[in-house]
Formats: C-alpha cells, sequence, structure tokens
C-alpha cells in the first residue's frame, strides 16, 4: 500500500506540521473570540443541533423508546464536524478580514458546496453514525435480551443489573473506538474540502496523517472536543449553543496550525 505521506505530497496538499500542545489552547481562545465577533453566527447554526436533539428525544419519549437516548447521547456528538462547515466559512472569511457579510452569504457558500467534495464527506459522516446505532441497538439486545424490552420504557432500573453495567461499559469503549476512527478521518478534512479544491479521500488520508505526526496534540484535542460537548449536553444539550461554536471555530484554527499554508 502506498505511504500516506507519499500519496499526500502526490496531491499537493499542505505539509503537516509539527505541532504543540499550546495549539489547542490558542484555537479555543481564538475560537471563542471568533463566537463573540459573530455571535448570531454561531448560536444560529448550534440551534439546529440544540433542536434537533430535543426533537429526537421528544420523539424516543413519545414512542416508549427513551432507551434509545444512550447510544444517542454517545453518537450525536459523530455529527458535529458536518454541522460545523458553517462555522469553518465563518472563520475563513474573519481571518481573511471580511466582517461586512450576512447570514445567506454563509449559507449560499454552503450551498455551492453541494457540487465539490463536502457532501461524499457527509455521507461518509452520516452513514457512520447510522452504523453506531444499529450497532448500540445490536448491543442492547445481546447483553439485555428481549425480555428487557418490556421493562426499559418504565424504569432504568435495568442499568444498575449486572448485565446493563456491562452494556454500559462494552458500549462505551465501542462507542470510543468508533469516536477514535471518525476523528481521525475528520478532525482537518471538512475545513480542508472547504478551503481547497480536494477529492474526499485525499482529505481524509491528510486528516490521518495529521493525527499520525502529532497524536499526543490530537488526542488531547479530541478529549478535548468530547469533555466539552459533554459537558454542554448535561444540561438539556442548552450548553451546546456555546460550546458547539467556540468548537466549531477552534476546529478551523486548529487545522490551519496543523497544516503548512500553500502560496
Amino acid at each position: 500500500m502506498t505511504d500516506i505521506t507519499d500519496q499526500i505530497a502526490a496531491s499537493k496538499v499542505p505539509l503537516v506540521r509539527q505541532m504543540q500542545m499550546a495549539d489547542i489552547g490558542a484555537s479555543l481562545r481564538a475560537g471563542f473570540r471568533d463566537f463573540r465577533r459573530k455571535p448570531m453566527m454561531g448560536l444560529f447554526f448550534s440551534h439546529v443541533y440544540v433542536v434537533g436533539g430535543w426533537l429526537l428525544y421528544v420523539f424516543f419519549f413519545v414512542t416508549d423508546q427513551i432507551w434509545w437516548a444512550i447510544p444517542i447521547t454517545v453518537g450525536f456528538p459523530l455529527l458535529g464536524p458536518f454541522l460545523a462547515v458553517g462555522l469553518y466559512d465563518v472563520s475563513r472569511r474573519l481571518e481573511a478580514g471580511q466582517t461586512d457579510w450576512r447570514r445567506n452569504d454563509i449559507l449560499g457558500v454552503i450551498w455551492r458546496q453541494r457540487l465539490r467534495q463536502l457532501p461524499s464527506m457527509a455521507w461518509v459522516i452520516i452513514v457512520y453514525f447510522l452504523f453506531w446505532s444499529f450497532f448500540a441497538h445490536m448491543l442492547f439486545a445481546l447483553f439485555l435480551g428481549p425480555s428487557a424490552l418490556t421493562n426499559v420504557t418504565s424504569s432504568y432500573a435495568y442499568l444498575l443489573q449486572r448485565e446493563g453495567v456491562m452494556m454500559v461499559l462494552v458500549g462505551s469503549g465501542f462507542g470510543a473506538v468508533f469516536a477514535l476512527v471518525l476523528f481521525c478521518l475528520t478532525v482537518v478534512s471538512l475545513p480542508l474540502l472547504l478551503d481547497k479544491e480536494l477529492d474526499f479521500v485525499t482529505a481524509m488520508l491528510t486528516s490521518v496523517a495529521v493525527v499520525r505526526r502529532n497524536p499526543g496534540v490530537m488526542l488531547a484535542w479530541g478529549l478535548t472536543i468530547a469533555g466539552l460537548t459533554f459537558l454542554g449536553m448535561v444540561p438539556g444539550l442548552l450548553g451546546l449553543f456555546v460550546v458547539l461554536p467556540v468548537l466549531g471555530h477552534a476546529t478551523w484554527h486548529i487545522y490551519r496550525r496543523a497544516l503548512v499554508p500553500q502560496d
């Protein structure tokens, strides 16, 4: 198999930089600064994510399938990188010194992306999320069996049983692996596709190369994303109104610090 770095060099993708832990803090500060400069843009995109989450939980409650809240809560953040594309463009414009634009200008850029490689990357993320949901359902059936389904909708006591605890532990372990793989594929690929004319496979390979070059920094960045996201989800998803825009903008700045810009 051709080495990843050879493929990247052949496709003229910016070279991968050696990053430092300080880049995470600097990117978060820059992300928060972008959010403060254009707060309504951040709130506009984050409300789509939050309201979508509310509707899902209401649907599960009404249909007596509230047990799905556990795998969905774990898997829902997997969609975050795609939903943050608009925030990447906001940060890109602010970085270029552009401040006089409207929300429709950002939506227009996202709409035009349908003719490029972002839709293909979006399908990768969506299929990945659906596969995780199916896998979580399979784990539930494997550990608790059909007999547990009659009690799940009326009580969470099943989670305190031996099988329930094992299901949560195993599911969390597999969920972490799923999230890690997707993180490696998307950590810089989506902002890269927005910024450059590349195919989505090359973008994913570049993202993996960034993780391979900076495993410690990228692991810390992934844990930061996970920690802040789940912290924002605790109070009824309300914290995501701030957490998601800041992380979305910060991801753009991580991308800028991870790759050497082309002339």
